[in-house]
């Protein structure tokens, strides 16, 4: 009993490697968790790193997909990571909405922004000059969910504006504990879905996605908890004003939904 309680806070405050070997992370020994009925590549992806944060965006360490989104961890408060949402619009001015997969784990089926996932703990999505980590991330996921090719969204035009801090149960077992850094861009881009990812797309107004969100609520249609937060709370103002940005950038505030 004591040496689990040892462990836990050792985990939480990442000390070592040498004692985290010591004390095996949770999700790593649990005999009785199966993945046996999920998609096979998406949970080959449960392997990638997660960047594991404190409630400050500081850095604490990392861990995989899979134990920052199972619920247990997440209700131990030991899963927060980071995150991104990209909204990209296209010269019209209309926003990319994408419905998720119905094979992904957490919140599938799902209608939410362009693209939406984690950058990985890996030194290039790391580095946090200019945010140019989370924007390389943004640029990879952008190609492996929808085909868009690099050279049509360049780093330095992807506008980052601020971030969101929220928490959100997909089920019973998977869900999200995220800091999530907004990323606004508007380009002509071509699309090659990636099936396993995305199910279908839509390019859509303002006024459109007001009549979506609305119908959302009678019908069911299921909405992300992050798109829904942000478009609740942010997006119009921003859409308003998408060729000038710079007015809502927020670097030094974290909203906490």
């Amino acid at each position: 009993m004591i040496r689990r309680v040892v462990c836990q806070i050792l985990h939480r405050q990442n000390i070592s490697l040498k004692t985290r070997i010591l004390c095996p992370l949770p999700s790593r020994t649990m005999a009785t968790e199966s993945l046996q009925e999920l998609d096979k590549t998406q949970v080959e992806l449960l392997k990638e790193e997660c960047i594991l944060l404190d409630e400050n965006d500081k850095v604490i360490g990392s861990e995989s997909k899979k134990y920052c989104h199972l619920m247990e961890n997440i209700n131990k408060g030991v899963a927060l990571h980071r995150a991104f949402s990209v909204f990209l619009f296209n010269p019209e001015g209309q926003l990319l909405l994408q419905q998720r997969s119905d094979v992904k784990i957490t919140f599938p089926g799902f209608w939410t922004n362009s693209c939406c996932s984690h950058p990985l703990s890996v030194p290039s999505e790391l580095d946090e000059t200019d945010n140019i980590g989370v924007k390389r991330a943004a640029q990879r996921k952008l190609y492996q969910e929808l085909g868009i090719k690099s050279e049509q969204v360049p780093l330095d035009e992807l506008d980052y504006l601020t971030r969101i801090l929220y928490k959100a149960p997909s089920d019973g077992k998977w869900g999200e504990h995220e800091i999530d850094y907004i990323l606004f861009i508007k380009k002509k881009v071509d699309l090659e879905l990636n099936a396993n990812e995305v199910q279908a797309h839509r390019y859509i107004t303002m006024q459109e996605l007001k009549n979506f969100m609305s119908e959302a609520e009678k019908n069911g249609t299921k909405i992300t908890p992050w798109f829904k937060a942000i478009v609740d709370n942010f997006l119009y103002k921003w859409w308003e004003n998408i060729d000038n940005l710079q007015q809502f950038r927020d670097y030094n505030h974290i909203h906490r939904m």
